[in-house]
């Protein structure tokens, strides 16, 4: 398994890994307001402190290429929602197919990993089309690149999956087998805190 698609299985942080990634977070957070219009920085920040696995995800999802920063805050539950906001899908996600038994069906020239496995493995969720739709009215994303989200159970037992992308201005939801994979195809994910 190459570098890029290997998820760390030490989940835990050094205070000075702690210390670069909530810097890197803050940076991101303040440069996007737009993101998170209302949202503080503090407030935040005191949840990620007091949330070490969270955290070790969104380094993860950081690490990764996916550029996570807050979109939301769930009120009710007291949650802050991060999605990755890199410009294209997180580079260091991409080349996967869909599913565990996508990756086992495939008889020639199988990918290294999987994005179930991987989101599962970093703590993370694959964002729904709802999310992913959300995600394109804050900016547009994945104007070269595509993105598996979450399929429903009708679609991926017939073998399908699917997966997004914005091109001509629009959102567009397609289908393929779960278990093709492209270079240009991975995942974003979506954290609470």
């Amino acid at each position: 398994m190459t570098e890029r698609n290997k998820v760390s299985n030490k989940k835990g942080l050094s205070l000075e890994q702690r210390e670069e990634l909530l810097r890197a977070l803050k940076a991101r957070f303040e440069k996007n307001m737009n993101r998170h219009k209302g949202l503080e920085w503090a407030k935040v920040q005191a949840k990620l402190e007091a949330n070490t696995e969270k955290l070790w995800s969104l380094s993860e999802m950081e690490r990764t290429g996916g550029e996570p920063n807050v979109v939301g805050h769930d009120k009710k539950k007291d949650e802050y929602i991060f999605y990755d906001c890199s410009a294209e899908s997180p580079k260091g996600r991409r080349s996967v197919c869909y599913d565990r038994e996508a990756l086992e069906s495939r008889k020639k020239h199988k990918p290294e990993n999987n994005a179930i496995d991987m989101a599962t493995a970093m703590g993370i969720e694959l964002l729904t089309e709802e999310q992913y739709r959300a995600l394109q009215k804050l900016e547009n994303f994945d104007k070269k690149t595509s993105s598996w989200v979450q399929t429903p159970s009708n679609i991926r037992e017939l073998g399908g999956a699917l997966f997004c992308d914005f091109r001509f201005g629009h959102v567009f939801v397609y289908h393929n087998g779960a278990d093709s994979y492209y270079a240009a195809r991975g995942f974003r994910g979506s954290l609470r805190v």
